[in-house]
């Protein structure tokens, strides 16, 4: 992945882009398209780069104004790729998996292409970017940070986690945020059945099993327990530059009010990896 970052960030500073925002033309790679929100001084901020979920798009990712906005307010630059086209039908998805979904692109190269891109294009810090996402975005992340844990400075799933079968591991220590609502019917925390039994959304319990273990975590139970406004959090501390936190909050299936603060609280106090 560092591979392809650096051979794309050599080759994409020529290609100049006009203002890519919410209601601009978007940005293109060679892959997809992005949009960008970004702070008052984006040279050298980091950044968040947050996945839309099925059916939605970059632009209409950037629509969430009120956590857009708190994510510029601290100097956070927020990314919103495309996901791809559906045959036939408006708004877009992710490719979380091979086997759901049809032909698909590879979605962790075209991330990457947004990465260098936007980093030569907007100055932002590449080695500062979280990756976020919201449902089918939210499921992608999880799969990107247990195949390619190294590639982003943190992930930040919200309402999304593993399908069955759930991977039987994981690359490696990861630092991550899971957020998810008390009252989600779409994606619960118990998961379901989709089309007849064909797929099965995984348990959210079952799936942080499978990060503990990549953490080296030697118990399953939490090292501590903390409440912000109306999130409580589970969170485990195990290998050295890992980080595995549970956030629940008592709303249904969306980005719930007042996440973008509590996301860049958490990150911002992580050690230095």
């Amino acid at each position: 992945m560092k591979a392809l970052l650096t051979w794309l960030a050599l080759t994409l500073p020529a290609m100049a882009q006009a203002d890519c925002g919410r209601d601009a033309p978007p940005c293109r790679t060679a892959n997809g398209s992005y949009h960008i929100a970004l702070p008052e001084d984006p040279r050298g901020a980091p950044a968040v780069m947050f996945l839309h979920g099925f059916g939605g798009s970059g632009s209409g990712m950037l629509g969430l104004q009120g956590t857009v906005r708190a994510l510029t307010s601290r100097g956070y630059a927020v990314i919103a790729p495309d996901g791809q086209t559906r045959d036939g039908r408006s708004g877009r998805f992710w490719a979380f998996r091979d086997d759901i979904g049809g032909e698909a692109r590879d979605e962790a190269a075209f991330l990457a292409e947004v990465v260098a891109e936007a980093g030569a294009e907007h100055g932002i810090d590449v080695d500062r970017m979280i990756l976020a996402g919201f449902s089918n975005g939210a499921f992608l992340v999880n799969y990107l940070a247990c195949g390619t844990p190294g590639a982003f400075a943190a992930y930040a799933p919200v309402a999304g986690g593993f399908w069955q079968p759930q991977p039987e591991a994981c690359a490696g220590p990861v630092r991550l945020l899971h957020t998810h609502g008390w009252r989600d019917s779409t994606v619960p925390l118990e998961g379901r059945p989709l089309r007849d039994g064909q797929w099965l959304q995984g348990d959210i319990f079952a799936g942080l099993t499978i990060w503990r273990a990549a953490n080296g975590c030697t118990r399953p139970d939490p090292s501590g327990y903390r409440a912000t406004g109306d999130y409580q959090h589970r969170f485990w501390t195990c290998a050295s530059g890992s980080a595995l936190e549970l956030a629940l909050h008592p709303g249904g299936h969306g980005v719930p009010e007042g996440w973008s603060e509590m996301m860049l609280d958490w990150f911002e106090g992580l050690p230095e990896s």
